[in-house]
């Protein structure tokens, strides 16, 4: 598991980063920083990455018209992990952090970004928006668990079950070039596509994810009081 530590202004957190290409993506990450210009601040990284958001939104939302819209999602998607991974990396890099602000702004941008990025493919001819709501559900929750983590166990815990922002990024580029290959192929069930199938999974997934955490987090805080 890769690990590295922050510090706040209230009280130190450990970030755990136990996904897959952790450590593969923080090479190339530390060798970006080492290459952006002095004008490129983790503000307007973090400004690109929302940016980058907006446009996968877009590209879904356009997909209604023509699905050729759907390759601006794809690379949009490269847009907002390049400025979503590299504002705080590129903050600890220049040892130039502001722990509370970074924090503070960094995850209430990703939350709207995540809104913008599911949003959009709830307004696609490819998935149910009642649907997509489910996997937005599983996110939120799992983010809530992480920042209560964070406050009690010290610990900001950045993947779940090997799997962090990037690989749901990749999984998401996956997704949606599938709906370009394939189209909106319907299951049977009224509009119900493969694609909802494929969400409603994930959705689950991510809630069961959210129930084992807590109540992992749970047991290990009650010994602390046995």
């Amino acid at each position: 598991m890769y690990q590295d530590k922050i510090t706040s202004q209230m009280t130190p957190v450990e970030r755990l980063q136990g996904n897959v290409l952790a450590r593969s993506e923080r090479r190339i990450l530390n060798w970006l920083c080492a290459r952006l210009p002095r004008w490129a601040t983790p503000d307007k990284m973090t400004a690109l990455g929302f940016l980058g958001a907006v446009l996968i939104g877009a590209g879904y939302v356009l997909s209604a018209w023509d699905r050729n819209w759907l390759w601006l999602s794809v690379a949009a998607y490269f847009i907002n992990w390049f400025g979503d991974s590299l504002d705080g990396s590129l903050a600890r890099f220049r040892k130039i952090e502001r722990p509370d602000y970074g924090y503070f702004i960094d995850h209430s941008v990703d939350a709207l970004a995540i809104i913008c990025i599911v949003g959009g493919l709830g307004f696609t001819p490819y998935m149910e928006f009642e649907i997509a709501t489910i996997p937005l559900l599983g996110y939120l929750l799992l983010a809530i668990h992480t920042f209560i983590s964070a406050k009690v166990m010290g610990e900001f815990q950045l993947a779940h079950a090997g799997a962090g922002p990037t690989e749901l990024r990749l999984l998401l580029i996956a997704l949606t070039i599938a709906m370009w290959a394939l189209g909106p192929v319907p299951v049977g069930i009224r509009n119900f596509t493969i694609f909802d199938a494929f969400a409603f999974t994930i959705g689950l997934i991510l809630i069961g994810l959210y129930v084992r955490s807590t109540w992992t987090v749970a047991l290990r805080l009650r010994k602390k009081y046995l």
